[in-house]
């Protein structure tokens, strides 16, 4: 018996009706990004629980822990399931832990409050990107898994906006701020329920070239495994290369701030300044960026273009490190530099390993990206941990020089991606050679 909210769709939508779809999938991962924001109140947590820095990096990093487990057992399941069918329910019980979020009294109850807000919203969010991939073709999902990041980026300027907004109405209140966050993200998941529908399991197993034309590989007469994905070395590439390329940008989108404030002597609000730019320009470029890979049907050396420009822009921000005389237009253009290239790079990242995960099996999306979400908390893990003792006992310069060697190493493991390096002209539709069951040296 199917539940009330589930819509399968036994033909595939086009037109007006897919991008309203996909909107709804955007504007679920806004909000489930939104709901894990914490940051614009920390300043206020930490004075009312009576709580040191170190015990509260502590309890995120416990919570990313879990978050990162809960992504894949909520990528298998949304494979199972179903993307709406998990994703509706999640969604309204993150509104009940926002609203949890105002009983707490001490960094204990903190920590139990945002670890099940990270394991019911990893489990959310697992389905989000496979439901991107269901209603972009391929000749357009590099430009749609871009629209994707403006979630967890938009989520960061619509926390912090709110908060500057409402805080002062209600004496610097940081439950005021859950309480709005409970509200918002009912209404919203409420208009998603009402406006989003899922695939059938056979157009899910299906893959669409464009709108109207669509193959389906051979060999699906078994039932799919998650551990088909990790018996190929293109999975592996992808995700160990993208947790090392992620090193540098979570540190700027962890300490960013802070870092310029050290290393320049910035006051906060300038430091914060020169971050927005970053953001703003990193949520244009990873649109263009992937609009242009759409266009010409090339993901990898875009990819490699990005990661190469991000990393000779860090080195060059490295080298200013430490200096004093370094005004702020200067700093403002090379953070926006950088945010621009790594842009550049992450849409088509994103497309092509939906694609290489499609050509093992299209039954499998939810499983890749569930890996890619414990892998990419993983990084965040590792940032929250190391980055403090590294600058501790040496410098933000060391740290970033070992970042820019992390994203270094992420171009030979695009090598082993597939795909195409330059446009060929043709636009016929592929065909595939069946791929579940083969092993990492095919």
């Amino acid at each position: 018996m199917k539940l009330s909210y589930v819509r399968e769709l036994d033909e595939y939508p086009t037109g007006g009706r897919r991008m309203r779809i996909l909107t709804m999938a955007v504007l679920a991962v806004l909000i489930g990004s939104y709901e894990g924001q914490i940051a614009p109140v920390v300043p206020l947590l930490l004075k009312d629980l009576h709580m040191s820095l170190a015990t509260y990096g502590t309890v995120s990093a416990l919570a990313t822990v879990a978050g990162a487990l809960a992504s894949v057992l909520g990528g298998r399941l949304t494979d199972n399931l179903g993307r709406v069918r998990l994703l509706i329910p999640l969604m309204l019980l993150t509104t009940v832990c926002c609203l949890v979020m105002t009983a707490v009294h001490s960094p204990t109850q903190l920590m139990l409050a945002r670890i099940a807000l990270s394991v019911i919203d990893g489990m959310a969010m697992a389905g989000t990107a496979p439901l991107v991939r269901d209603f972009s073709p391929r000749m357009g999902r590099a430009q749609a898994f871009g629209f994707w990041t403006w979630g967890p980026v938009g989520a960061n300027f619509l926390a912090a906006a709110i908060a500057s907004a409402t805080l002062p109405l209600f004496h610097d209140s940081w439950r005021s701020q859950f309480v709005i966050m409970a509200a918002i993200s009912l209404v919203v998941s409420l208009v998603i329920a009402f406006n989003i529908a899922d695939l059938s399991p056979q157009l899910r197993a299906r893959i669409q070239q464009t709108e109207r034309q669509a193959f389906t590989p051979d060999g699906r007469g078994t039932a799919p495994r998650a551990r088909d994905l990790l018996t190929h070395r293109t999975i592996w590439a992808h995700v160990v290369g993208i947790g090392l390329w992620l090193i540098l940008y979570l540190t700027l989108s962890l300490y960013g701030p802070t870092m310029l404030a050290h290393s320049f002597g910035l006051g906060a609000a300038n430091a914060s300044g020169i971050m927005s730019v970053f953001w703003v320009l990193n949520l244009l470029t990873v649109v263009v960026s992937g609009r242009i890979s759409d266009r010409l049907q090339l993901r990898k050396p875009i990819c490699v273009a990005g990661t190469a420009a991000a990393v000779a822009i860090t080195g060059y921000l490295v080298m200013l490190m430490g200096r004093q005389d370094i005004s702020q237009i200067h700093l403002m253009l090379t953070g926006a530099l950088l945010g621009g290239a790594l842009g550049v790079a992450y849409g088509p990242w994103m497309a092509n390993f939906s694609e290489d995960a499609e050509d093992i099996d299209p039954r499998l999306q939810g499983s890749a990206w569930g890996l890619f979400g414990f892998v990419s908390k993983g990084a965040a893990v590792l940032a929250l941990f190391a980055v403090p003792r590294v600058v501790e006992s040496s410098s933000w310069h060391t740290w970033m020089i070992i970042a820019m060697c992390c994203m270094v190493l992420f171009i030979p493991a695009v090598l082993l991606f597939h795909g195409p390096w330059r446009r060929t002209g043709t636009e016929a539709i592929p065909v595939l050679a069946p791929t579940v069951g083969r092993g990492a040296a095919d």
